[in-house]
């Protein structure tokens, strides 16, 4: 590290580039503007193809569709064919991104980080929380794949999703005096879900990301290989923990399963052995060592 440039300097140069990046990708995930004018839903050709965050397809501005929802309609319709796109588009993802999309590609988890800097007495993350991110894995079995495989329903949308309700729900219902016409008791539902995990991620990091998403716990599956890996350097690592306590995530080294590959551990590396890498890079700084 640059000796004219301080840890806290590092930190917020990083910390603010990211920001930026996740704006930038929210705003070319829902750049439809006439969407926002009339209400309306995009149904152009490119709607076909899936963005990488969670990001309902729904929403007046969105030009892509949002892989766990794709996933879900093609189960629904498995019967009838196999969802080959769908699942090929998912292994991309994972292979290629892991949960480097829920570090910078989501809008969602952007949402979820602006909730946090709201001033308040934060929870802090310990052994039970950890134990929390298990949820995430349940919902997507449950949720997202057995639902809609055994009863038709894409169960996550219809019942869960927070990005569907704020996103597409509340949006079009403001805009679309036709959709407010149709409202009813599950909306009502899906106002409430969408209240706690907004009034729990002002308190608790990310908690939507770390508890219930079903698109992270598919992403993370994909931490051991996945293309875009953050690295240590066995070397010069002096197995200080700093970067783990540091670390609003629940992870237990850098590069697990609950890291969304933010890079904010880098600036608190006082041996500057984290960076971010790639599986193809030899040499020294070889993927960080993980752990379920």
């Amino acid at each position: 590290m640059n000796a004219s440039v301080s840890g806290d300097d590092m930190h917020f140069m990083k910390k603010n580039s990211r920001r930026w990046i996740q704006l930038i990708i929210a705003v070319l995930y829902n750049c439809n503007i006439t969407g926002f004018a009339k209400g309306s839903i995009y149904q152009g050709r490119i709607k076909t193809m899936c963005v990488p965050g969670l990001n309902c397809y729904s929403c007046p501005g969105a030009v892509g569709a949002c892989p766990i929802g794709s996933l879900q309609s093609a189960l629904v319709s498995s019967k009838y064919r196999f969802p080959y796109y769908i699942l090929g588009t998912l292994l991309l993802f994972g292979v290629f991104l892991g949960r480097f999309v829920c570090g910078f590609l989501c809008p969602f988890g952007m949402i979820q980080d602006l909730l946090y800097r709201i001033p308040g007495k934060k929870i802090q993350k310990n052994a039970f929380t950890r134990k929390l991110t298990c949820g995430k894995y349940i919902v997507f079995l449950i949720m997202a794949i057995l639902i809609p495989l055994c009863l038709g329903v894409p169960g996550f949308c219809k019942y869960i999703c927070p990005a569907g309700t704020l996103e597409g729900g509340i949006l079009l219902s403001c805009l679309n005096p036709s959709v407010r016409e149709m409202l009813g008791s599950l909306f009502v539902w899906k106002n409430l879900v969408l209240f706690l995990i907004i009034l729990s991620a002002v308190f608790c990091f990310r908690s939507f990301c770390r508890f219930i998403c079903p698109l992270g716990a598919f992403y993370s599956l994909f931490h051991r290989f996945a293309v875009l890996q953050m690295a240590v350097d066995e070397h010069k690592c002096s197995h200080c923990g700093a970067c783990q306590r540091f670390c609003k995530m629940d992870i237990q080294k850098v590069g697990d399963r609950e890291c969304i590959q933010c890079g904010e551990c880098e600036t608190v590396c006082h041996a500057c052995a984290i960076h971010r890498t790639t599986v193809m890079q030899s040499g020294k700084d070889s993927p960080a060592k993980t752990s379920d």
